[in-house]
């Protein structure tokens, strides 16, 4: 009795082709994924560094500037702050925005002597910057508010905690 194989090799092709397309989805998906965080990492390094190198350039509201020009001189002076360390936290799943929440962590350190009150308003400018900077790398600064928080990307929400002076 002689028997047909001719079909066989067929059926195991289109089983490897299958197995592969699936698996290759799979890894797409986690690619993606990680090219957005690394995206968003990049765009807060920028928005750090911008928040960070000027303070007598930067653009302030008038009532803020009138206030600094009064009492707090010293920020419209440039500072002379260097940033020690940029880095993130996933905090889950947020149920409101149906989104990853990513949460921002800048570590920073004065030479100037400064007190609290100067150091939160550099930190709120570097914080700025940085969400600024992703909603503008992602394109979505229409869904958000006027100080770009939360800040948006297709899969993630992003905000940051208060800059660490150390």
């Amino acid at each position: 009795m002689i028997t047909d194989n001719k079909g066989q090799i067929s059926a195991e092709f289109l089983l490897l082709v299958g197995s592969l397309i699936v698996v290759m989805l799979i890894a797409l998906s986690f690619i993606a994924s990680q090219n957005e965080l690394s995206l968003a990492m990049s765009a807060a390094r920028n928005g750090v560094y911008e928040g960070s190198s000027y303070a007598s350039s930067a653009i302030y509201p008038t009532d803020t500037f009138n206030d600094y020009s009064k009492s707090d001189y010293v920020m419209l002076v440039p500072s002379s702050v260097e940033i020690v360390n940029i880095s993130y936290e996933d905090m889950g799943y947020d149920s409101n925005f149906e989104k990853n929440h990513i949460q921002f962590k800048v570590y920073a350190h004065s030479s100037k002597d400064l007190d609290k009150k100067e150091l939160d308003s550099i930190g709120d400018r570097i914080n700025y910057n940085l969400r600024k900077s992703i909603a503008l790398t992602f394109e979505t600064t229409k869904s958000t508010n006027k100080l770009y928080n939360p800040v948006f990307s297709p899969h993630y929400i992003f905000t940051t905690a208060n800059v660490k002076w150390v």
